[in-house]
């Protein structure tokens, strides 16, 4: 089975950036898209950034042109880095490896990892 371990959360005042790490393990990484969720309490979680096998990006709407994603197959990492930040960013971030489509919801995936907080003060 993937294991996803996310790293890099914290506290940041608004403007301010972060990079968030995925690692997995178990199977082949390059096989999977790779997606990061957020999810607020109270909240539905919802699509922030996906890259997929062949390393299409897929951004959304609100974090276009402020949030990178990337892959990294021979460490088995993706990433995100979110630049200017802004408080309703504020979330646990996950990150998750799936195969099926659209890789903007969450059912399309089979793995989570545990999630990373992301605290963005205004």
């Amino acid at each position: 089975q993937v294991q996803l371990v996310e790293s890099g959360g914290g506290l940041v005042q608004a403007g301010g950036s972060l990079r968030l790490s995925c690692t997995a393990s178990g199977r082949t990484f390059s096989s999977y898209a790779m997606g990061w969720f957020r999810q607020a309490p109270g909240k539905e979680r919802e699509f922030a950034a996906a890259i997929d096998w062949s390393g299409n990006i897929f951004y959304s709407g609100s974090d276009q042109g402020r949030f990178t994603i990337s892959r990294d197959n021979a460490k088995n990492t993706v990433y995100l880095q979110m630049n200017r930040l802004k408080p309703e960013d504020t979330a646990v971030y996950y990150c998750a490896a799936g195969v099926l489509l659209p890789m903007t919801r969450p059912q399309s995936y089979d793995y989570w990892g545990q999630g990373t907080q992301v605290t963005v003060s205004s």
